[in-house]
């Protein structure tokens, strides 16, 4: 393993020694084969192709002070991936199997968890595709399963200081009755086209409204939105929204904060109200927002002090990661502990 510097990483593909696979054919999963190769081999008509039959996850482990590595909330990862597979008629991926995958692609890359306080961490992506061939439209008889890792550091290059998101109602992206709920490929080919013009007008995502009316709050592109207001926190409501274990675990930090929590639809205009606001998600932890800019209407909302997150995400923060981390006690049972 060449040297890494732990403390400049990006949220980018390195490679590591190993991946894990299974393969569902014949009607049942295999046992798990580890692999060095970064490569697959599927047929050209498989369905993943052709008809984006894709799923996958986004987590991450920590190594804590104590040496020991912790893998955040595992279980909802797997249960999440189940449902996006029933979606779009993949065959789900067992709890147990999907553990276990996860679980010995850490220990298999052991060398590639980043050190407690260097401000990364392991990404773990678990990937679903049907990958036995169809040329009609309709789900595959054979789906390919594989765990892989790798270091990382902060997905918004700013890290946990406020960024700036763009409003463009240009696009959707997701329909109210479509896959925006499940986590499939499709969404984020959706979001790319949006998601690089904010970034070259210098916002970090886009915000997007709902996709009926363009009047109430969806997503940050990849992430979960949430406001503070009057010790509440607010984050939307919407069949679109991909559920975030972040989210939920952010909902259950603040209400053992004494805050008021309220997931519900939150329109547009109530963003000039809101004291503090954020993107919340796997690979973003917490993102602060600073400003919202409404382009077309030329309107822009403004959050906090200049370039300092407000107090209660900076204390959500702070707690999420100290249990990700083993510096707090895992009251709730999130922590899975490696070695």
């Amino acid at each position: 393993m060449s040297k890494i510097d732990w403390a400049n990483l990006s949220f980018s593909y390195i490679k590591t020694d190993y991946n894990v696979r299974s393969y569902f054919k014949d009607g049942q999963w295999s046992e798990l084969e580890e692999s060095t190769s970064e490569q697959l081999t599927i047929h050209m008509a498989a369905t993943c192709v052709h008809y984006g039959q894709e799923a996958f996850e986004g987590l991450k482990a920590f190594k804590g002070k104590d040496g020991k590595v912790r893998v955040f909330r595992m279980e909802e990862n797997a249960k999440r991936l189940q449902k996006s597979a029933e979606g779009i008629l993949m065959e789900p991926v067992p709890v147990d199997l999907f553990n276990k995958a996860v679980i010995r692609a850490i220990e298999l890359n052991m060398d590639y968890v980043p050190p407690y306080e260097s401000g990364a961490s392991l990404y773990i992506r678990p990937l679903l595709i049907g990958s036995g061939p169809k040329v009609g439209v309709s789900p595959s008889d054979e789906y390919t399963f594989i765990v892989f890792v790798t270091p990382v550091g902060p997905y918004f290059k700013e890290g946990f200081k406020p960024t700036k998101l763009m409003i463009n109602r240009k696009f959707d992206r997701a329909a109210p009755q479509g896959t925006g709920n499940i986590k499939v490929g499709g969404n984020y080919a959706a979001s790319m086209v949006a998601g690089k013009i904010a970034h070259e007008k210098g916002y970090s995502a886009v915000l997007y409204l709902d996709s009926r009316e363009k009047k109430y709050i969806d997503e940050c592109g990849p992430a979960n939105f949430f406001g503070i207001k009057d010790n509440t926190y607010i984050t939307p409501l919407s069949n679109s929204i991909l559920p975030s274990i972040t989210n939920m675990s952010l909902v259950q930090l603040a209400e053992d904060m004494g805050m008021k929590v309220e997931r519900r639809p939150i329109e547009f205009a109530e963003l000039a109200s809101l004291e503090e606001a954020g993107a919340c998600g796997t690979a973003a932890v917490i993102s602060p927002v600073g400003q919202i800019d409404d382009v077309e209407e030329g309107k822009s909302f403004h959050y906090g002090e200049p370039g300092e997150p407000g107090p209660i995400s900076q204390k959500l923060y702070k707690k999420l990661r100290a249990i990700q981390y083993g510096d707090e006690p895992d009251t709730h049972n999130w922590v899975t502990v490696i070695g």
